[in-house]
């Protein structure tokens, strides 16, 4: 005899196939570590269980566990988030940090250029007593080849910019004096000085002390006898004040 089923009659999926698919979803998620370990929460020990199917072990899991797998996935996505965020955060200041450091040290390099390309009076709050090319008898020339500052003896005397000291010493009429190449290629003289501060060969800077005036050689009274020169010899002088205010300095 034959037997045939009803026409329309559909079984429902089996539990080994909807497990199945279960196990699945809980094998991605042990995989990415939303699940450590199974057994080692009592919750999901009691909720989860092994079917024996005859073929492969299968995972059931319930609502309330897959509930929990869902809230531990997204904890974790979230943690990630903040984690990056944080990093992000962190690398942003560093390197905002770098930014402001790099530009502390420019302006810092940027303000020691400016000193060292600034002038100063060879007198600080002085004034020029006698000028440039005056004529006198009292030089060997007929006239004038610096100016005088009014100084008394022993006023600090400066290098009025950047340079390298030529030369001290005696000067005959100048009496103890210093000449200096200056940075731009010029040459300064300070003449009739009490005392001298610096060596030949030795760096200056604008502003720095050289030496102490005073009335060595031939003068009627204390000063600063000051030149620039074109050479670091007698004779190659220009007009130091225009030479000062050239560089900036009221005089």
């Amino acid at each position: 005899m034959a037997f045939m089923c009803a026409a329309g009659k559909h079984r429902k999926p089996g539990r080994v196939k909807r497990t199945t698919a279960q196990a699945a979803g809980v094998a991605a998620l042990t995989t990415t570590g939303v699940i450590g370990t199974l057994a080692a929460s009592p919750a999901l020990a009691a909720d989860a269980s092994v079917e024996q199917t005859g073929l492969t072990p299968v995972l059931t899991v319930n609502d309330d566990v897959a509930e929990q797998i869902d809230a531990q996935a997204a904890a974790q996505q979230q943690a990630a988030e903040r984690k990056a965020a944080e990093e992000a955060a962190q690398k942003a200041a560093a390197e905002r940090a770098q930014e402001v450091h790099e530009a502390r040290i420019r302006a810092a390099r940027d303000a020691e250029r400016k000193r060292l390309n600034a002038f100063v009076l060879p007198i600080a709050q002085s004034y020029v007593s006698t000028g440039y090319q005056a004529s006198s008898s009292l030089w060997s020339s007929g006239a004038h080849t610096g100016v005088d500052f009014h100084a008394a003896s022993g006023t600090s005397v400066h290098a009025v910019g950047a340079g390298t000291v030529v030369s001290t010493g005696w000067g005959g009429a100048y009496g103890n004096q210093i000449v200096i190449r200056m940075a731009d290629g010029m040459y300064t003289q300070y003449g009739h000085l009490s005392s001298i501060a610096v060596t030949a060969g030795q760096k200056v800077v604008p502003g720095q002390q050289i030496g102490l005036s005073g009335a060595t050689g031939h003068v009627t009274g204390p000063h600063l006898h000051f030149e620039a020169r074109t050479t670091p010899d007698y004779g190659s002088d220009v007009d130091p004040v225009a030479y000062l205010r050239k560089h900036g300095v009221n005089v």
